[in-house]
């Protein structure tokens, strides 16, 4: 009996190594193109298959490229803008829910998840349908407004689970002191939600900035958001400024995200993916 339960303690031991010959095929089809296109934004040839040796030239392109400095600029407003935006409306939205116990409330909290799962394909040819319909032309604006109302559903589902943690009580004791409803929301909620209204104003910041699918349906003739103009200029093949464009893009999100998981630590708050869950 003995030797049967150490053999089937062993057998629990044992590693799965299929699994893990699985994850780390997952993990090499995922990340080995990228880390191919960051090695090859250092070439110092214009070859995309042989690497020369190392070299800033395609960076230095870039930075001379007026096309593609025009697209990173509007990137970078169409981003702060839609921040800004759904931050707003989020937090609002995220109280409303919460405080609004009812079944309006449950309905509406249902809808919001609504953006979060469905494909994003399908948000932009709505939203492209809708300003056609209305009668705008596609433009700057277009994308700024698309990007807001897709964004919203982030930072409330991020928000939401932190306002219901708060205790309410403590705006009470702040009316009783004399504080008006808005002012106990402006003095008392707003600070204690700030860490993670950071967080999830930068995190909406990193999406929207690289965000492809709903850009491309929303957005005029030019300029094009940086995603956009890199997908129409790889039609006529890849050059290599795109690849350090691609590698540009990629190490700011990154940096982006994780300084978004770190506010929350900053504060002195559990970070990490917790984040998510607005905890």
């Amino acid at each position: 009996m003995r030797a049967a339960a150490r053999r089937r303690r062993r057998g629990a031991e044992r590693r799965p190594r299929f699994a893990i010959t699985v994850t780390a095929v997952f993990f090499a089809l995922l990340y080995v193109p990228i880390g191919v296109v960051v090695l090859f934004s250092f070439n110092s040839q214009k070859s995309l298959t042989v690497f020369d040796h190392a070299s800033l030239r395609w960076y230095g392109a870039f930075l001379r490229d007026d096309v593609l400095l025009d697209s990173l600029g509007m990137s970078l407003r169409v981003s702060l803008v839609a921040m800004a935006g759904s931050v707003v409306l989020g937090v609002a939205l995220a109280l409303g829910l919460v405080r609004g116990r009812n079944r309006l409330g449950s309905f509406a909290g249902l809808v919001m998840l609504l953006p979060l799962i469905t494909p994003e394909i399908v948000t932009g040819v709505a939203a492209m349908l809708l300003f056609k319909g209305l009668g705008i032309t596609l433009s700057t604006t277009t994308v700024m407004l698309a990007e807001i109302t897709f964004s919203i559903s982030y930072v409330t589902v991020i928000l939401r689970s932190r306002v219901a943690a708060l205790n309410p009580e403590i705006e009470e004791a702040a009316m009783d002191l004399g504080a008006t409803r808005r002012q106990a929301v402006r003095l008392v909620t707003l600070p204690a939600l700030l860490p993670s209204i950071l967080a999830s104003a930068v995190l909406v910041f990193a999406l929207v900035f690289d965000d492809f699918v709903l850009a491309y349906f929303t957005t005029g003739v030019d300029p094009q958001p940086l995603a956009v103009r890199i997908y129409s200029a790889i039609r006529f093949g890849v050059q290599p400024t795109i690849n350090a464009v691609g590698t540009l893009m990629l190490a700011g999100s990154v940096g982006l995200i994780a300084l978004a998981l770190a506010i929350p630590r900053l504060f002195g708050r559990r970070g990490g993916l917790d984040l998510l869950s607005g905890k």
